[in-house]
Formats: structure tokens, sequence, C-alpha cells
């Protein structure tokens, strides 16, 4: 699947080529923080297939608890995070699926490090919603 997508701001552009069926969820504490969010929601894409279309991101790099070292790329005038990459291993990056246009059309398939899960994000199905505020 084709996909386009962009930071907050609009500085930094990107487009990719992603597998759809790849859509994880991931409930580490890691992500929660990188997110400020519960859990953070991404697609897996081959290096060879994204390209940067416009601005340049900031980098920062996380040691993981294995010693594993990620690349976090995100937009330094709006802070959106955009995509990860191992610093060893930059062979596949992994798109934050918020930052993509066609996000609706991309659910998650699957949810990782659910032994750090939030309790109550595991379904909030019964909350009262509202469609916009």
């Amino acid at each position: 699947m084709n996909v386009t997508g962009r930071c907050h701001c609009g500085a930094i552009s990107y487009e990719a080529v992603v597998d759809p069926a790849k859509v994880t969820i991931c409930h580490c504490m890691d992500c929660q923080s990188l997110t400020g969010s519960a859990y953070r929601v991404s697609v897996p894409v081959a290096r060879q297939a994204f390209a940067l279309r416009s601005g340049s991101p900031g980098i920062y790099v996380k040691t993981g608890d294995s010693g594993a070292k990620r690349a976090q790329a995100f937009c330094t005038r709006c802070g959106s995070p955009l995509y990860t990459y191992g610093v060893d291993d930059a062979s596949t990056y992994g798109l934050r699926v918020g930052c993509i246009d066609q996000r609706r059309d991309l659910p998650p398939h699957r949810q990782k490090w659910c032994s750090s899960a939030l309790a109550w994000s595991m379904d909030i199905s019964d909350l009262p919603r509202s469609a916009r505020e």
C-alpha cells in the first residue's frame, strides 16, 4: 500500500510502501514515554521503500534493555514522532501510524509488550464518546 505522511506542522513529509497486515500496537514503557500516550502504533517499511520528500528530522538514540540502539526520528519544530530504525541495522523503518495520511486504512493486527500495558487501555469501548469537542 502506498502511503504518505507528515509531521503535525508539515515541515517534514515522506512517502512509503507498507504492508497493512503488519501494523502493530506496542505497550512497552519506552513506547509509552516516547509517544506520551498509552501505546504506540507502527508499521514497518523497508528502507528502500521509504523516501523523505521534505525536511530533515531530528534524531534521538534510545538504548533498549537488550542494548540495541534505536534512532527515533522526530520533527524538531512540532515534536511529532515520525519513525524509528536500528542504529546498527537501518534496513527497516517503523513508521508511526498517527503521522500517516491513510491511517484510517491501517488498523492494528497485533499487540506486543502487553505485560506493560496500562490496564485501562485494553478496553475503552464503554467510555462516553463525542464526535467533536
